[in-house]
């Protein structure tokens, strides 16, 4: 009899070619049936029209030409003298006096609103929020400027943004300075010298640095949420490339969103963890050792295939486990950084993803590492799963390891990915 790998195997192939999976934390099944692994890739709905020449820099409501058609900044990392530098507190009026490498700036749609926070929990606007927003109010640009953006919320069935009380104004504008659901922006649209519409610019054609910088921006933006809001428990950090995968814009941000709870998978996971303080060592990393999913590394990260994910999933992890992401030292954020970004230049900016990040929340305790999956939505969920919960996933691990692994030899050779990263299937 075949074993049924849904009792004791993660991972198992049956004589006639279907591999089987379960995710070992959620138990999530998922089949990859014989003769589906090597098609290509689907391509995204997308254009290789010349781009238009009068549109630089004004491509979406993210480009550098249009700042003032986002929430107003929380702060901006520009380059300069051959450093990164970080500028906070800008006017409107001092938006365009310097180019934003990175952008942080407030969700225009919050998934957990201000109010959630404000009526739900009786948290008030802080001294920092107050004293951001009443900086940024004084001049008439910031003034026009959030008069513009109660007419863009307006424009989306909120007319509370653009009617209301002289009251119910200062707390809608407030909230732009005193919320928990963040953007971060890259600055690029399409890569720079691009000629074409499908010449988007992705995580993985960042240079090495500016990946770094924008990972530790990321970080410091989830550490702050954490030390403003004693109610959150989890900052939920993610990033939507392209629109079958969620994104409103096909232009590079991250989002980090505050949560009053930890969610039931992490709830599930720390429960396991008081039974088993190497649970992530037991349920994960030893499968992957078993049937050879390493895919590259670094001194102090590591990637490989993950196994019973809905999509085909590459897991980067931190070597260093009872860290958060900020207590890693620079040297091991950078190292991180650097394999996460060789995974998204090996995936290329033709494939929808989402990278979901995974980490110790601060209040916890264990060996949780610091973990991004970037996962290929290249399949589309369907009745079969639905009905059955058992998910097709299109490409086998093995054959997902070994396309990956040669895209980024491929990006190594080409000087395309940092030198830290070493490859290690042939």
């Amino acid at each position: 009899m075949v074993p049924d790998p849904s009792v004791n195997e993660p991972l198992l192939r049956l004589p006639d070619g279907t591999v089987k999976q379960v995710n070992p934390l959620t138990g999530t099944q998922v089949w990859t049936v014989p003769g589906r692994a090597d098609r290509p890739l689907p391509t995204p709905p997308g254009s290789d029209e010349p781009i238009d020449p009068a549109l630089e820099g004004r491509y979406c409501a993210f480009c550098e030409k249009r700042y003032l058609d986002t929430t107003p900044e929380k702060a901006r990392v520009i380059a300069e003298n051959g450093g990164w530098h970080t500028l906070m507190g800008l006017t409107a009026e001092e938006l365009d006096d310097t180019v934003a490498q990175f952008r942080l700036i407030p969700n225009l749609f919050e998934i957990v609103s201000v109010d959630y926070w404000r009526l739900n929990h009786g948290l008030e606007f802080s001294d920092l929020a107050l004293a951001r927003y009443a900086h940024y109010a004084s001049t008439p640009g910031g003034r026009d400027h959030l008069a513009h953006l109660r007419t863009l919320r307006s424009g989306h069935q909120d007319p509370a943004y653009a009617v209301g009380s002289p009251e119910r104004h200062r707390l809608v504008e407030l909230g732009f300075f005193g919320g928990f659901h963040d953007v971060v922006v890259a600055r690029r649209h399409y890569v720079d010298g691009a000629t074409r519409q499908d010449q988007l610019a992705s995580s993985g054609t960042l240079t090495p640095s500016e990946h770094r910088e924008y990972i530790d921006f990321t970080v410091g933006a989830i550490e702050w949420m954490f030390e403003m809001n004693p109610l959150i428990r989890n900052v939920a950090a993610f990033q939507n490339w392209r629109s079958p995968a969620g994104a409103s814009f096909d232009h590079l941000h991250k989002q980090v969103v505050g949560v009053d709870a930890l969610g039931q998978r992490r709830e599930e996971e720390i429960a396991r963890l008081a039974r088993d303080p190497d649970l992530f060592q037991h349920a994960i990393l030893d499968p992957v050792e078993e049937h050879r999913l390493h895919i590259a590394e670094t001194d102090d990260a590591i990637a490989f295939v993950g196994i019973g994910h809905l999509y085909p999933s590459i897991e980067v992890w931190a070597r260093r486990m009872e860290a958060t992401p900020w207590e890693l030292t620079p040297t091991e954020l950078a190292s991180w950084s650097d394999l996460l970004h060789a995974v998204h230049a090996a995936t290329g900016s033709g494939v929808p993803t989402n990278e979901e990040w995974h980490y110790r929340p601060p209040q916890e305790q264990g060996r949780i590492p610091l973990r991004a999956v970037v996962k290929w939505r290249i399949n589309t969920l369907a009745g079969f799963e639905g009905g059955t919960k058992i998910h097709i996933n299109t490409i086998d691990p093995w054959t997902l390891r070994d396309r990956v692994a040669r895209a980024m030899g491929q990006a190594a050779h080409e000087g395309r990915i940092a030198a830290t990263v070493r490859v290690l299937v042939p």
